[in-house]
């Protein structure tokens, strides 16, 4: 198994962007904060890479930390901390998923494809950051 932190705020997938090139030709790209985000990821899992890239099935686990609002009062902030209240606002689980495993492609495993089990969750802490735990089916 493989397990890691990425400490900041999390940052979800964004809608791909559009745009033309000088010759007029249209291109698509990921808008700037996810390409960041996403290269902040494959960084941090580089630390954490196997030798060989893995090749069987697996299984990928998320867990979301988004920061706790200012406006929430010290009731509600103590049940946010405690995982008793949960974050149901936008953006949705597979944004963040989708980033994460953009991110791992050629670092932990050889394509997201692989990725037959996937469990994404999303909680407020006062230290905003995404666990990530992927391991081989079977295993």
């Amino acid at each position: 198994m493989i397990h890691f932190t990425v400490l900041g705020e999390p940052v979800a997938q964004g809608r791909p962007r559009t745009g033309k090139t000088r010759r007029g030709k249209t291109i698509v790209y990921d808008p700037s904060s996810s390409r960041d985000y996403k290269q902040y990821v494959q960084l941090v899992a580089s630390q954490h890479a196997p030798e060989e890239l893995l090749e069987g099935s697996l299984d990928l686990l998320i867990k979301v930390y988004r920061p706790i609002p200012k406006s929430f009062s010290k009731k509600k902030t103590a049940e946010a901390e405690a995982g008793v209240l949960r974050p149901v606002t936008k953006p949705d689980n597979t944004n963040y998923a989708k980033g994460i495993e953009d991110a791992l492609n050629g670092v932990i495993y050889k394509d997201d494809s692989l990725i037959v089990d996937l469990h994404v969750s999303k909680y407020y802490s006062l230290k905003p950051r995404i666990v990530v735990e992927v391991s081989e089916v079977g295993k």
